[in-house]
């Protein structure tokens, strides 16, 4: 059962009223908000008391954290994750922290789900506890065929136990889309388990990445957060033509997105 209240498989913030403190002080307002959130789901881990229902929990309370200091967020396309019969490989651009955070409460309520993450998120003191509670995949981004082996065994394993996978075939975070930079990892998984990917669009630079710590960055209210799932594609052969297709994806989204936003 999905989490979040869908109209026809849409998914956008309803009208409310923001408060001019939180206008006035986003970030304030927010990253209070959201290191009470971790802090209380690290407690329940290490008591033994954390799931995956708790991990959406957790994941909605900071997508409604965002939305009271006035970000919109719309999400379409959830129902190509909600009719497949199968796990699959979410394949995304990776553009900010916000759709970390968010996205176990887009996927999680419909399906177990999962992410390939650096080692570093891991070893991180704050976040550490709620990364390794969801049993994610690790790279560390320095041999990219040692992480390929560690995408294609842990992706395999998870997923023949019914847990799907989200790939940010990026090496960073970065607000601009560069193809030749986005692997095929996520593809090359797909292809090793027999299930199908799903192409992921995002634009998520309302919450932006920090100059001395990446996760906390500007929170900047102004722009609407996006999230797009497209139509699953079964990979052939190598998958070139699949992984083109998760590339023209993610880049006509952030054209229409972008357009949208000069036009406003």
């Amino acid at each position: 059962m999905s989490l979040l209240p869908y109209t026809a498989g849409v998914y956008r913030t309803a009208p409310r009223a923001v408060s001019w403190f939180a206008r006035a002080f986003p970030e304030l307002v927010f990253y209070s908000r959201y290191i009470a959130t971790v802090m209380k789901a690290r407690a329940r881990i290490k008591r033994g008391q954390y799931g995956g229902d708790d991990w959406a929990a957790s994941s909605g309370e900071v997508l409604r954290s965002l939305e009271s200091v006035g970000i919109q967020v719309e999400i379409t396309g959830i129902r190509h994750v909600e009719q497949l019969a199968t796990p699959c490989v979410v394949i995304a651009n990776h553009m900010s922290v916000l759709e970390t955070n968010v996205l176990p409460a887009i996927i999680q309520p419909l399906r177990p789900v999962t992410f390939v993450v650096k080692q570093s998120l891991l070893d991180y003191p704050f976040f550490k506890h709620v990364m390794r509670a969801s049993d994610p995949i690790a790279v560390n981004r320095v041999n990219p065929r040692h992480d390929l082996k560690a995408v294609l065994e842990g992706g395999t394993d998870r997923l023949g136990r019914g847990i799907s996978i989200i790939v940010f075939p990026q090496t960073t975070r970065t607000v601009s889309f560069d193809p030749v930079a986005f692997t095929t990892i996520g593809v090359k998984l797909a292809r090793r388990a027999g299930v199908p990917v799903i192409p992921l669009a995002l634009l998520t630079d309302a919450w932006g990445n920090g100059k001395y710590i990446k996760e906390f960055g500007r929170i900047d209210a102004s722009r609407k957060a996006h999230f797009a799932f497209g139509e699953p594609l079964w990979v052939q052969g190598r998958g070139a033509d699949e992984h083109q297709a998760i590339i023209d994806f993610i880049n006509g989204k952030l054209r229409e997105w972008q357009a949208e936003r000069g036009a406003d």
